[in-house]
């Protein structure tokens, strides 16, 4: 294995600049408190990412979390299929991309881009860009993945609510141990082992984006979102407390 993207604070560059950054932050990081805490969160992960996205080509998903989970709860009862519960989970997406894009302001794009190639197009010029979900069947990090691939990023960083991979599941074991660096090999069988297909799931990441990432030798970075100095530490490249995927 040749040196880690994760210790070169620039990354890959061209003469253009700086390559480009991708940032996935999970629903259930966004709001995972009361509201007082989740807007005071999103007020300061706005100012990360602005001070980021102003030397660097910065995009941004965010999930669905607790909220999309209740509204596809609620539509499942209803009858609707399984596309249509993914419609609903993006919705949601959308919604928490409107809120953070907001907050960040100008020049980041309002309303927030619905595809992935709108999204690329302007990440150069309106860094950061932020946006939810795109399509049934693709979450918001297989959306990441895919603009991690379009735009030739140097690293992928995915902020969760724990600090990274455990060999257990650190909510029902105390125990657990944080798994400081994986192979892509790896990673992929935790993967397919854990994700399904059906809207509103939890699992590690998302099938798709895992093995876009790992075909396009794209580096991943799992970390605790709540923790912003760790987070910035990560998308600048530089050592972080969290999970490696090489």
């Amino acid at each position: 294995m040749g040196p880690s993207p994760f210790g070169d604070p620039m990354g890959k560059s061209t003469d253009a600049g700086p390559a480009p950054v991708v940032l996935s932050v999970g629903g259930s990081v966004l709001l995972g408190a009361d509201a007082e805490s989740d807007a005071r969160y999103f007020a300061d992960l706005a100012d990360v990412l602005r001070e980021f996205g102003r030397t660097t080509p910065l995009a941004v998903t965010t999930g669905g979390g607790r909220i999309a989970r209740e509204y596809i709860r609620l539509g499942r009862s209803l009858g609707l299929s399984e596309v249509e519960l993914d419609e609903v989970g993006i919705d949601v997406t959308r919604i928490h991309a409107r809120l953070l894009a907001a907050r960040i302001g100008p020049p980041t794009p309002l309303p927030p881009p619905t595809t992935t190639a709108e999204a690329a197009r302007e990440v150069h010029r309106a860094s950061p860009v932020v946006l939810g979900g795109t399509e049934p069947g693709h979450t918001t990090d297989g959306v990441a993945a895919l603009l991690a691939v379009r735009l030739k990023a140097c690293r992928l960083v995915n902020a969760t609510r724990v600090a990274g991979l455990y060999d257990h599941d650190p909510k029902t074991h105390p125990a657990a141990k944080r798994v400081d660096r994986v192979t892509w090999d790896e990673f992929r069988t935790i993967v397919h082992g854990s994700a399904g297909t059906e809207a509103g799931q939890e699992f590690v990441f998302d099938r798709l984006g895992a093995d876009l990432l790992h075909r396009a030798k794209v580096p991943l970075a799992i970390v605790d979102g709540r923790n912003l100095p760790n987070l910035r530490a990560a998308l600048d490249g530089r050592p972080f407390e969290g999970t490696r995927v090489e």
